[in-house]
């Protein structure tokens, strides 16, 4: 028996997201196809986090397992051959049947995204936010680190999630001129439904002078989603790394 941990990269813009659901194709279910046509079984096959409908991913982690061993890297080639072309698998390791590729994560980096640029940039169509208006990424920056540490980010959370335990750390947020686009990054311990999202579209209301920067102690202290920004479209969102260990944390934030 061989469990195997999986990192994979995906265009979500033609899926309903990660988890099976009745009303589209999902990630899980072209992932549990390759995997039927390839080894003849129909897997069983958890995944890190769910992501929404036109999410996307640089390093999605999954685990599952065959009644055989293997070696990883035949893994790797066989998945790629077998996926969607907006699909690709990354890496394969083998670990142990009580890993969990959820529960023993210690924290996940999430990116976001957006294109400020006056014209359409057909690179970008579906793979980042295309903004209408000019950022000011010094003060993008400086509001991004009022949602470091330790927090109740109930006011950043979608309307309708059960989740009753809102207080989440966040390691660092910071955003970064990448040429093309700016990249919103988010790493946390945890993170709450659509919480990325509503973080972005906070600092956009910021960027817009819809809120002042002074304000977001006050809005994470409201617990009120009303407070917050809008949330910003799926496009512009990918989940971009998954840490199991803390060192590595310390490492993407030095």
């Amino acid at each position: 028996m061989a469990k195997l941990l999986v990192k994979l990269r995906y265009n979500g813009t033609n899926y309903v997201g990660w988890q099976v659901q009745k009303n589209g194709l999902s990630v899980q279910t072209c992932v549990q196809d390759a995997i039927e046509k390839i080894y003849g079984i129909r897997c069983d096959v958890t995944g890190c986090s769910r992501t929404d409908s036109g999410v996307h991913a640089n390093g999605y982690c999954f685990c599952f397992s065959l009644p055989f061993d293997i070696q990883p890297y035949k893994v790797i080639s066989a998945l790629n051959f077998a996926l969607p072309e907006d699909m690709g698998v990354v890496d394969c390791f083998q670990v142990s049947d009580d890993f969990h590729p959820r529960y023993n994560a210690v924290a996940k980096e999430y990116i976001y995204k957006i294109y400020d640029g006056y014209t359409r940039n057909p690179f970008l169509n579906g793979l980042a936010y295309h903004y209408i208006g000019r950022l000011n990424l010094k003060l993008i920056n400086d509001t991004a680190s009022e949602f470091t540490g330790k927090h109740d980010f109930r006011s950043f959370m979608a309307k309708g999630s059960k989740i009753t335990d809102t207080v989440r750390t966040v390691f660092y947020c910071d955003a970064k001129d990448m040429e093309d686009y700016v990249q919103i990054r988010i790493c946390a311990d945890g993170f709450l439904y659509k919480m990325v999202r509503i973080i972005v579209g906070t600092l956009l209301a910021v960027n817009e002078q819809k809120i002042d920067k002074n304000q977001i102690s006050d809005i994470i202290s409201a617990k009120d989603r009303n407070k917050a920004g809008k949330t910003a479209p799926p496009e512009g969102l990918y989940l971009s790394k998954v840490f199991y260990d803390i060192k590595e944390v310390e490492n993407a934030n030095a």
